[in-house]
């Protein structure tokens, strides 16, 4: 899963509106932001295998300390107590949902993934298997995408135009994902990987909260 962990951020923002938007976006993908560097240290271990699966050539055989469900709780709660720590906010609510972003995360993998993650340390690995099913993984992300991007903006979508073309061309980088050509090497994906998340975060700043704070409408 890629761009569909974002239509979570969407909702969340829907049903929190003081959360910031670049906010969710690190969260729903912070297991990875995690994921990243310690695989450039060498701390957790993926292979390039193409034809693993039928939209994703990552043999993700190592990934104990972000990736296992026991691991995806750990840090679910300790973002949502640093959130609730640093941002203060007026509602505890809102580092209950920063807490449940992340670990959306880790549901979502569940439905895509082949049998790659752990319940627990690197054992008893589970996933469903839907990157096999190409055109339902991209219509899944998409709809995810899409749904979130929809429940967020319903009412205000003529003023989000911007949203929606980003919406697009994540889309675009989706499908690249899919059905472009493996990347060259664990450390190639694994820095790409942290770019983006980063650059995705920047831009729905830039679209959806600096409004929020300069008044731009």
């Amino acid at each position: 899963m890629f761009v569909g962990h974002y239509g979570v951020s969407f909702a969340a923002k829907k049903v929190e509106p003081s959360i910031p938007l670049w906010a969710l976006f690190l969260a729903v993908q912070f297991l990875d932001v995690l994921w990243a560097p310690f695989v450039l240290f060498g701390i957790e271990k993926v292979r390039i295998v193409p034809g693993i699966t039928a939209t994703n050539p990552l043999d993700l055989y190592y990934m104990p300390y972000t990736h296992s469900l026991v691991a995806a709780l750990f840090w679910s709660c300790a973002v949502g107590l640093v959130y609730q720590i640093v941002a203060r906010p007026s509602r505890r609510q809102a580092s209950v949902i920063i807490g449940l972003a992340v670990f959306s995360h880790w549901v979502l993998d569940l439905i895509v993934h082949r049998p790659d993650l752990p319940l627990y340390d690197n054992a008893a690995k589970v996933g469903l298997g839907l990157w096999n099913a190409p055109a339902l993984a991209f219509g899944l992300e998409a709809a995810l995408l899409f749904g979130g991007v929809w429940l967020c903006l319903r009412g205000r979508l003529a003023r989000s135009f911007g949203t929606l073309v980003f919406g697009v061309l994540m889309l675009g980088i989706q499908a690249y994902v899919f059905f472009g050509p493996p990347p060259t090497s664990d450390r190639a994906i694994a820095s790409t990987a942290l770019i983006a998340y980063a650059a995705f975060a920047i831009v729905i700043w830039w679209l959806q909260d600096r409004r929020a704070i300069t008044g731009v409408a």
